[in-house]
């Protein structure tokens, strides 16, 4: 059938709005069993690691940037939120969503509307040097594809190599993960979960809230051009000393948010959908790493097993807040506990409420309480249907 010349245009408008209803559709309770899973189309499989500042998910990351197996890109929807600094994270999230799309296809020039004019590398894009997989070949032959890379030695070497290159490299992998902080909900990424040209996988990383605020103190200057986006207009209206509190209420409503949008997909894309909690990942490394691998349809090689290993069972708490060094994750896991007063963890812990309950964080009821680092904080998940990794 062809459309009268008058018409097409607003039938080509109307298309994508009645695509998404029909997906929201979908996504949306309902009477009746779940539709059939969209056909697989040979290709890699992506993987999204969607979490918020200082909850861990750099060292998340490095789980997936070490792999063999994977191309990893950190942040990729900075460069949205720094192109368009007057924007909300509401307003951002989609031309966010379309910028990872492009990025998990694999088509990096979808950077160019974002970088500053000139010279075209990958030392362009957002903290690149932390992808293993921009530091071997064939993006740079610094190291061998399955070695273990220090960030420090890719910085110096590899910066200068052309985007197409890099483009290659995202090509020849069969996994292709990214990690974002900059989505406060779930429902956006909907298109990209349904899209059988991704296969993608969602792992949602959270962290005990206090433990995020203690984190995000320590670096709160850095975090302030993101902390307005988070608030949006509230920004100028909020008393600058209840700021910090009120940006952790928003992230934690949004973990809850996710959570509940992710519950309500369909029974084969809720199967996409992983919640993990950087708490068991610090206690038990090796097996939550293996769960973690496996929801992606990695291996664990033993050199990563080692690996792992050593950067989370070394000592003190690192050196630097923004590099995955050796450190020992289980105390950097508690160190809010000595570190917060507690009148401040009685606030944290009243604005991250249901965010607490839902994720099994647990409430500490005194001082003499927090401070007793014997007494254990974690507990099992509100609802029995829920899996935890």
């Amino acid at each position: 059938m062809r459309w009268p010349p008058k018409a097409r245009l607003p039938a080509l408008l109307l298309a994508p709005a009645l695509a998404l209803l029909l997906l929201l559709r979908l996504a949306g309770p309902g009477p009746g069993p779940a539709p059939p899973a969209s056909p697989r189309r040979p290709g890699p499989t992506h993987v999204l690691l969607l979490s918020s500042w200082r909850s861990g998910s750099s060292f998340v990351g490095q789980l997936f940037s070490q792999h063999p197996d994977v191309f990893y890109l950190m942040e990729p929807a900075w460069h949205v939120w720094m192109a368009l600094p007057a924007g909300s994270a509401a307003q951002l999230q989609m031309a966010a969503r379309d910028l990872l799309r492009s990025v998990f296809l694999c088509d990096l020039a979808v950077f160019e509307a974002y970088l500053a004019p000139g010279p075209r590398d990958q030392s362009s894009l957002f903290q690149w040097h932390v992808s293993r997989a921009l530091c071997s070949p064939p993006a740079c032959p610094l190291f061998e594809r399955g070695t273990i890379v220090p960030q420090e030695g890719c910085m110096k070497v590899c910066g200068k190599t052309p985007l197409h290159l890099a483009e290659a490299a995202c090509r020849s992998y069969s996994h292709v993960a990214l990690k974002e902080v900059r989505f406060l909900g779930l429902r956006a990424l909907y298109p990209l979960l349904a899209d059988p040209a991704l296969d993608l996988r969602v792992v949602h990383l959270v962290r005990d809230p206090r433990a995020v605020f203690r984190s995000r103190e320590l670096v709160a200057p850095l975090l302030l051009r993101d902390s307005r986006a988070v608030l949006g207009p509230q920004w100028d209206r909020v008393p600058r000393e209840e700021r910090p509190l009120r940006v952790l209420g928003a992230i934690c409503r949004s973990h809850v948010r996710i959570r509940e949008e992710a519950r309500r997909l369909p029974g084969p894309l809720a199967a996409r959908y992983l919640l993990v909690r950087y708490e068991d990942l610090a206690r038990d490394p090796l097996t939550h790493t293996s769960r973690l691998y496996d929801f992606a349809g990695l291996p664990f090689p033993p050199q990563l097993r080692v690996w792992v290993q050593n950067i989370t069972r070394g000592k003190g708490m690192g050196r630097s807040a923004f590099l995955t060094d050796s450190r020992n994750a289980r105390n950097v896991s508690q160190a809010w506990r000595w570190a917060l007063p507690h009148d401040q963890v009685v606030q944290i812990q009243k604005v991250c409420k249901d965010a607490m309950e839902l994720m099994g964080y647990l409430p500490v009821l005194s001082e003499k309480h927090q401070k007793n680092l014997l007494l254990d904080l974690l507990s099992a998940f509100k609802s029995p249907s829920d899996t935890l990794v």
